[in-house]
């Protein structure tokens, strides 16, 4: 009797710890910061020696094992699926392998889904009635699931990214032709004032540091100390996200559309972009459902819909950049004093000291009046851009070499000097 107990023990947790059989599934719709819908197919294949012993298994224990297949694959979908699946690389795949049975334990599942759908999508018999497959929709939980995994280390948690690196700070905007002022929009266009505020909403709900532009006059101010950079006053975002100091900015549009049968939906776009190297971090669409009236609604649907896809691509930018140290743009004009070969001079003496005190450097433009430089500090050393500005300046007058460092206009991602004379 003992033996038998044992064996069936093992055999229960067999079951308990295993992956799922089917791996299908797709996301439906991500109906908040916190939930998604998520169709997930079950799949079960009946044991037995002879096939008809495979049947009246599978008739037997077919729906409720591949019940519990599709919840497994709901979550494995979380996981490993789609475009931004919680488990962004090898590391984090191979932490999750020592606690794969935990999570897809059913009774620990249950702790993430807050709904399921009364009725089954399809359930049809397989392999001549030796299996069975169902297909049915999961509300889940994925702030849970996050956090889960972040308790048993099997991805870093945000405080730990913050604790080393600060809260990445996020402008959020609206889409305009170039020339135009995005502020302007936001004054005038409630439908995008108002998504503007799920987007920062959501942000917030995830903890990062969101930039609300409310004062026109204050940014106009900031992006006025940037003229000298060059020919790019006409991408409007791209400018108050650099004045800033913004580490990502977010551009939205939306639009509503027809649904049939008098309803409409809205299709919402969104993209990030990291600021100092105007880098497209990711472009996602998201949609609402098809409702009679309730824009506003609609707005929030779509806008939740298309940020929760592109947030992990902010997350992944967030682990690539921490390995690679803080990033700062960093621009230097010459005065029109020094002749050429003075010029020259102090460029290779620069072009000497940003290698010295970086990680990585990535040159941009280098004319007679300016350099436009990337750079990639240890954040141990140059964790605030003054630090930069600091040490580049006293590494210069270390050097026997005429001219001097002074600061232009200084924030906390980018650093803008002047090369002059004492």
């Amino acid at each position: 009797m003992s033996y038998k107990i044992i064996i069936f023990i093992f055999f229960s947790y067999s079951i308990f710890s295993q992956s799922p059989n089917s791996k299908q599934a797709l996301l439906i719709e991500t109906i908040s910061s916190s939930e998604v819908m998520i169709e997930a197919t079950g799949i079960y294949n009946g044991v037995g020696k002879r096939d008809r012993h495979k049947k009246k298994d599978a008739k037997k224990n077919g729906l409720v094992r591949a019940l519990e297949d599709a919840k497994r694959t709901a979550i494995y979908f979380l996981l490993f699926g789609g475009t931004d699946p919680l488990l962004k690389d090898r590391e984090e795949q191979n932490n999750f392998q020592t606690h794969e049975s935990y999570f897809y334990n059913i009774k620990n599942i249950s702790n993430y889904i807050t709904y399921e759908d009364s009725k089954l999508i399809k359930k049809v018999n397989i392999d001549g009635g030796k299996g069975l497959k169902i297909v049915k929709r999961y509300k889940i939980n994925i702030e849970i699931l996050r956090s889960d995994l972040e308790i048993k280390n099997v991805i870093k948690t945000r405080s730990d990214l913050v604790s080393q690196l600060g809260n990445p700070v996020i402008l959020v905007l609206p889409i305009v032709k170039k020339g135009e002022s995005p502020i302007n929009i936001l004054l005038k266009d409630p439908t995008y004032r108002h998504a503007a505020s799920v987007i920062e909403s959501y942000l917030t709900s995830r903890q990062y540091d969101v930039v609300v532009p409310e004062q026109m006059e204050a940014l106009e101010a900031l992006n006025t100390a940037q003229l000298e950079l060059g020919d790019r006053e006409d991408d409007y975002a791209y400018q108050l996200a650099l004045s800033i100091g913004s580490d990502i900015y977010i551009e939205f549009s939306g639009i509503q559309e027809k649904a049939g049968y008098g309803t409409n939906k809205y299709a919402a776009n969104v993209r990030a972009y990291e600021t100092t190297t105007s880098r497209l971090l990711g472009a996602e669409t998201g949609y609402s459902q098809a409702r009679k009236g309730e824009l506003m609604i609609c707005v929030e649907e779509a806008m939740n819909d298309a940020v929760d896809k592109v947030l992990s691509r902010i997350t992944s930018y967030w682990k690539e950049d921490l390995s690679q140290g803080v990033q700062y743009k960093l621009v230097l004009n010459m005065a029109s004093d020094f002749d050429e070969d003075q010029i020259e001079e102090i460029q290779f003496v620069l072009m000497d000291v940003i290698e010295n005190m970086t990680n990585k450097s990535k040159e941009n433009i280098l004319t007679s009046q300016t350099m436009d430089y990337n750079i990639w500090c240890d954040p141990r050393e140059y964790n605030k851009s003054s630090k930069v500005y600091r040490n580049l300046k006293k590494s210069f007058k270390n050097e026997d070499i005429e001219g001097t460092i002074s600061k232009i206009n200084i924030n906390r991602k980018m650093i803008l000097l002047k090369v002059d004379y004492e």
